[in-house]
């Protein structure tokens, strides 16, 4: 497992179970049924694997993100929203002291165990409208001065960052390299430039070599280590979070596949179904499994599996072994909505 974590640099850390969690299903379709949650979980638990700002990474590799943390919100010259970030954490200060002083004393906590003081409230036209201790703490865990230590129940736990992370710190500008090497290590393939992603960028600026992609415009690199490698596919149904199909644009370009999170979407106008998962098939992407567990009633329910393109037998086979396989780690008897492979879909 820590192997895979390395190797994908992080792990989205998104609460969705449709089906399982992203990261489990993440390790699941690398690992397959030997894979257990519970092995995340002490883990994390352990600190040998670390969140930050909802992805869950190697604890060795806090020490390429502890000055970028130093230097918040950012390098000079700073946007008008950088400005305001810090503006607003000035200006609470106090309320800033208090979570500190009650971390220390009596932390780990949850969010709704900190006092808030601030005297401005957070403003938002959106859920995070008056959620002072939420965005105080995102902030301080993004200047390094509080952790992610754990969970209680449902609930994540918070700390002082210097009880949790390593000591060590890497100087910013090689931190940044090296975080844009094992990136680009972990994709193989991706543009040097993309628009600002939040939690982590999409692009690898200067890692590896320039890469041209036929008929896709645009300055792309190519980890070297991966060009002359022989390359054996297989099934594999993915986490929508999976940093393979993550970046929408990247995945249009390089698979020519048309695929969208419909979750927020009102049911009726879903294409796919609310956690689609996306089937790929050797070096392609090639449809999506519209499924759920159904913990309750304990089966795994497929209620369609859309085809992008026409599937072979062999192709067929091992879709359907994947799906049975996903079914019996997740502990779930196997029941199709409408036969066990009579839901294909174009």
């Amino acid at each position: 497992m820590f192997d895979v974590v390395r190797r994908l640099t992080m792990l989205q850390n998104d609460p969705t179970a449709a089906v399982a969690r992203s990261a489990d299903l993440v390790l699941w379709s690398r690992l397959g049924s030997a894979y257990s949650p519970a092995q995340l979980h002490d883990a994390i638990d352990e600190q040998a694997l670390l969140e930050l700002r909802g992805m869950i990474r190697p604890a060795e590799d806090l020490a390429l993100y502890r000055a970028e943390m130093a230097e918040w919100p950012g390098r000079p010259p700073l946007g008008d929203w950088q400005e305001d970030l810090r503006e607003w954490v000035d200006v609470n200060n106090g309320c800033r002291l208090d979570i500190l002083a009650r971390l220390r004393a009596d932390g780990p906590l949850a969010a709704r165990e900190l006092p808030d003081t601030c005297v401005i409230p957070w403003r938002s036209s959106g859920w995070s409208n008056n959620r002072n201790v939420t965005k105080m703490m995102d902030f301080l865990v993004q200047r390094g001065e509080v952790a992610a230590a754990g969970r209680r129940g449902a609930n994540q736990l918070w700390d002082l960052a210097e009880r949790v992370y390593p000591d060590e710190e890497v100087p910013f500008d090689e931190a940044l390299r090296i975080r844009d090497e094992r990136r680009l290590r972990a994709l193989g393939i991706a543009r040097a430039r993309a628009a600002e992603s939040p939690g982590e960028p999409n692009d690898v600026p200067a890692a590896g070599e320039p890469a041209v992609v036929e008929g896709v415009k645009g300055q792309w690199r190519v980890d070297p280590e991966l060009l002359d490698r022989a390359f054996t596919g297989r099934a594999a149904l993915l986490s929508p979070l999976d940093r393979l199909v993550y970046d929408r644009k990247r995945m249009t370009e390089l698979f020519e596949y048309d695929y969208q999170l419909e979750m927020y979407k009102p049911a009726a106008k879903r294409r796919w179904g609310y956690w689609a998962l996306p089937i790929l098939s050797g070096d392609r992407l090639v449809g999506k499994l519209d499924a759920a567990a159904d913990r309750k009633s304990g089966v795994f329910v497929v209620n369609a599996i859309h085809r992008d393109v026409p599937f072979t037998k062999a192709m067929t086979a091992a879709v359907q072994h994947e799906i049975e396989d996903l079914a019996s780690w997740l502990r779930l008897d196997l029941a199709p909505a409408t036969g066990h492979f009579g839901s294909f879909q174009r």
